[in-house]
C-alpha cells in the first residue's frame, strides 16, 4: 500500500511505560501483531469495543440525560448506553460490555464489564481476556474538549492495571453530524473472497468454487 498504509508518528498515549503483559499472554500478543492483518477483528468488520471505539479515526456523538448517557459511534453503527447509577451485572458478554455510570463533580465515570474477549485495543494486537474491566473517565476541560482516561484492569492478561488518557476534540464543523460507515462491503472480500465462484472464458459448465 506504500505510504498509503503508513501511520504518522506518535507520543503515545499509554502512561508508564510498555504494557505490563504477563509472559505468556506476551506470546499471543506477537502472535496478533504478527499477523494483524488476518486477525484483527476490526478489519473484518466486527464492533471494535472499549476503548479502542474511542480513539479510531471516526467521529462519535454522546447524547446525555439525567439518567441515561448515549455513544453513538460512526464505525460499523456501533452503540452504547450508559446507565447512570446502575448496580446490575451484565446479562451476557457483548462487543461493546455493559456500562454503568456516575459523577464525580463534572467527570463522569463509567465501568465497562461483560465484554466479548475477541475485541482488541489496537493493530498492534494488544488484546484482553474476558475478564476486562475498564474505569473510564470523561472530564470536561473546555467548551470543546474532554480530557479522556481508561484505567485497563485484566489479571488473567496483565501484571497491573495500567491507563491511557489522550484529549477529545468537539468536530465543530457547519451541520456536522455522523455519516454512515457501512463497513460489511470493505470486509466482504476479505472474508468471504475465497468462496467466491470462477468461470474460465468459454466455460459453461457450472462454476467452480475457489479453493
Amino acid at each position: 500500500m506504500g505510504a498509503e498504509g503508513g501511520i504518522p508518528a506518535g507520543l503515545g498515549v499509554v502512561e508508564d511505560g510498555p504494557l505490563p503483559y504477563r509472559p505468556e499472554a506476551l506470546a499471543k500478543k506477537k502472535e496478533n501483531e504478527a499477523n494483524w492483518l488476518a486477525l484483527d477483528p476490526v478489519i473484518k468488520c466486527f464492533l471494535p469495543g472499549l476503548p479502542r471505539a474511542t480513539y479510531m479515526p471516526f467521529p462519535f456523538q454522546i447524547v446525555q440525560s439525567p439518567q441515561y448517557v448515549s455513544f453513538a459511534y460512526e464505525f460499523a453503527f456501533a452503540s452504547r448506553v450508559v446507565n447512570i447509577g446502575m448496580k446490575s451485572k451484565a446479562p451476557i458478554d457483548s462487543w461493546m460490555g455493559w456500562s454503568s455510570g456516575s459523577w464525580d463533580g463534572d467527570t463522569l465515570v463509567v465501568d465497562v464489564t461483560g465484554m466479548v474477549e475477541d475485541t482488541w485495543f489496537d493493530r498492534a494486537g494488544d488484546y484482553h481476556s474476558d475478564a476486562l474491566h475498564l474505569t473510564e473517565r470523561y472530564t470536561p476541560t473546555g467548551p470543546d474538549t474532554l480530557l479522556y482516561e481508561v484505567t485497563v484492569d485484566d489479571p488473567k492478561v496483565y501484571t497491573r492495571p495500567w491507563k491511557m488518557s489522550m484529549p477529545l476534540y468537539r468536530r465543530v464543523e457547519k451541520n456536522m453530524q455522523l455519516l454512515e460507515y457501512n463497513c460489511v462491503p470493505f470486509a466482504e472480500e476479505v472474508m468471504y473472497g475465497h468462496l467466491r465462484s470462477i468461470r474460465t472464458p468459454g466455460d459453461t459448465q457450472p462454476a467452480h468454487h475457489a479453493t
